[in-house]
């Protein structure tokens, strides 16, 4: 074992993306260490031990070991690092255990999140489908050789029960496994599940846990103690030994991208550590990105257990004279009121109005810092969604002082009030932005929700996620041509999920029925969304991205600026532009100027490429290089390698 260690000292800053050699014994690759770094003390990671330090350098000594992480996350944050063009720091930060900080007294740590009674160990394996048992025995024997499949299946197909014999195979050989939802609010009942089968040997890790929540589960992870980990996408770095298995449920969800530097994608970063590792990774979803179709090997669960599809109507609003409650949809919820079942409505947009025009001069309301109209709230003030603007609303246009105000469109808080109005007997739960701001109340509408009888759950597209309601018969798609509007390639695929999630909340223990209300009825995502056609959306999706060379027949690479000046994005963009296309054989796209936000004019240039890496590298030196004209202008640059968005 060496004297020596290359250690990165975890500090925000994108200039110090290079190791740092310090003296010490007994050092590993993995060690979590406290250095003195200029005046400073910082912690860092050890990379590498060396039997010798780099000529000329005179290594100081490493002050304390702190603890330590396996190597294999420490070669998984380099690698993202270079992809997602972040620095080592940035990325072993992710991976690194919470710091512990000094408290003045002893303090009783909170609760987790749910802290629920759950059972332990209690529940007995239901018997297999056909095509679980299938899917099963193909995972199964890929233990012994590492791999990636989708498995994809309507919902209430049995997924969670293939996830759950995978962990118990791979537990029986010694190994461990991560179980990854989209949100933390999915946590929850997917713990339920495990817990039941396996008891203790779960821990969670999301990023609602407080730092020592965080540092005791990582604790009994390490460990062994606990060997199936189930959380949110950092539950990806998690420190367990052994990895045989990860598990990625409902992996068409966006949310799975982290939105902030290092912006990784969980879903890739899973199929990295699993291909560094030798494991398995299974993706699931009713709805699978293309991506994945393309790019997986497929395990099919051709129908729901127990229950058949729920029968879907198209209901065209160019016919009907009630917005946002067509006559279909209300005689649907009349039933519901009489004791035919619960519902659950999605509409995705939140307020009362959409915006406000004025039919004399037609002034719309917009922010005063976003290219946003303005969305009117039942407290009678119009708010921006993006930076938290609001004014209040005098009833006459200040342009024309004409009092012919039109209120545009409808959300949430309209929904509702038209619910309360027009069906006094359902007890109604909204779930949105507005209603989820405290701790856990998202947890709390849902199982309020999952107790009542005759009940209506409304919502944005959070009631359209993988939750399993009991009693429910009628799902509902207020207006489904909201995310068909989206000046992006995904749009399709995004409405589709969407819908196509919707309608998996009705009929799992009951027959079903879904209405989708739309004024885009020959949409092809509308249409084949209500004919539960997954694969022939997909087949018709990938030959239309094949067609235009969107992924996966090429990976993106955005670069997007800002700044307060109008001019100063796109100009540094056509400079930058000019650059990769002498460097790199990418396709460019741009730059174009996006919507303002915040107060700051912002503009991209997007990148396709059969070599991301490369063409980030290049993009971050440009960069780079342009870091002082930058700051003297208040420029700042965002290099975003596979964005979920445009």
């Amino acid at each position: 074992m060496g004297r020596y260690a290359s250690v990165y000292p975890l500090v925000s800053t994108r200039e110090i993306t290079r190791p740092f050699t310090y003296l010490g014994d007994g050092l590993e690759k993995g060690s979590v260490v406290r250095v003195p770094f200029g005046r400073t003390r910082r912690r860092g990671i050890v990379a590498e031990v060396l039997d010798t330090a780099p000529d000329g350098v005179t290594p100081v000594s490493v002050e304390d070991v702190e603890g330590a992480i396996p190597p294999s996350l420490v070669d998984l944050a380099l690698w993202m690092a270079d992809y997602y063009g972040s620095t080592p720091a940035r990325a072993l930060a992710l991976v690194a255990p919470a710091e512990r900080k000094p408290r003045k007294k002893k303090l009783k740590e909170p609760a987790e999140p749910d802290d629920a009674p759950i059972p332990s160990g209690a529940e007995v394996a239901p018997s297999l489908t056909s095509g679980q048992h299938a899917a099963l025995e193909r995972i199964t024997k890929a233990f012994d050789s590492g791999g990636g499949f989708l498995l994809a299946g309507p919902t209430g197909s049995g997924k969670t029960e293939v996830y759950l014999r995978a962990c118990a195979a791979a537990h029986e050989r010694g190994k461990s496994a991560i179980v990854l939802v989209p949100e933390i609010a999915l946590t929850p009942q997917t713990e339920r599940r495990f817990r039941a089968r396996f008891g203790d040997r779960v821990a969670v890790l999301h990023s609602g846990l407080t730092a020592a929540q965080r540092r005791d589960t990582r604790a009994r992870i390490a460990t062994g103690e606990a060997n199936v980990v189930v959380g949110a996408r950092s539950a990806i770095f998690s420190p367990v030994a052994d990895l045989g298995l990860v598990c990625v449920d409902e992996e068409h969800d966006s949310s799975y991208k982290h939105e902030s530097d290092p912006r990784y994608d969980a879903r890739s970063v899973a199929m990295k550590r699993v291909a560094m590792e030798g494991a398995v990774a299974v993706f699931g979803s009713a709805t699978p990105r293309p991506e994945a179709w393309e790019r997986l090997e497929h395990l099919t669960l051709d129908a729901r257990i127990g229950a058949p599809m729920p029968s879907v109507r198209i209901v065209d609003l160019r016919g009907e004279q009630g917005y946002p409650l067509s006559a279909p949809l209300l005689e649907g919820l009349e039933r519901c009121a009489q004791g035919d079942g619960k519902a659950v409505l999605l509409l995705n947009r939140r307020g009362y109005a959409s915006a406000l025009h004025c039919r004399a001069c037609g002034r719309v309301w917009r922010c005063q810092a976003c290219d946003v109209a303005l969305v009117l709230h039942q407290d009678r003030a119009l708010h921006c969604h993006h930076c938290g603007y609001s004014e209040l609303t005098t009833g006459s246009c200040p342009d024309c002082q004409s009092t012919e105000i039109a209120r545009l469109g409808a959300g949430t808080e309209r929904l509702e009030a038209e619910l309360q109005e027009r069906l006094p007997g359902l007890e109604l739960f909204r779930l949105d932005a507005e209603t989820t701001t405290e701790r856990d109340s998202h947890a709390e509408i849902l199982g309020k929700f999952e107790a009542a009888e005759r009940a209506v759950l409304f919502g944005t597209q959070m009631v359209a996620k993988g939750h399993h309601f009991s009693g429910v018969s009628l799902a509902a798609v207020i207006d489904a041509g909201t995310e068909l509007a989206a000046p992006d390639f995904r749009a399709d695929e995004r409405t589709f999920q969407l819908l196509t999630q919707l309608a998996g909340r009705s009929g799992r223990d009951r027959p079903g029925r879904v209405l989708i209300q739309t004024f885009e009825p020959e949409a092809r995502p509308v249409i084949l969304a209500a004919q539960h056609a997954v694969e022939e959306f997909l087949g018709s999706e990938l030959a239309r991205r094949r067609e235009l060379t969107y992924p996966p027949y090429c990976h993106l690479v955005r670069i997007l600026l800002s700044a307060p000046g109008e001019h100063a994005p796109l100009a540094a963009l056509a400079e930058i532009r000019d650059i990769l296309a002498d460097a790199t054989d990418a396709t460019i796209l741009g730059p174009a100027s996006l919507l303002r936000l915040r107060g700051r004019h912002r503009a991209q240039i997007v990148m396709k490429t059969g070599e991301p890496r490369a063409v980030a590298r290049v993009a971050r030196r440009v960069i780079a290089a342009a870091t002082p004209a930058f700051r003297r202008d208040d420029v700042t640059a965002v290099v975003d390698v596979d964005p979920q968005s445009l």
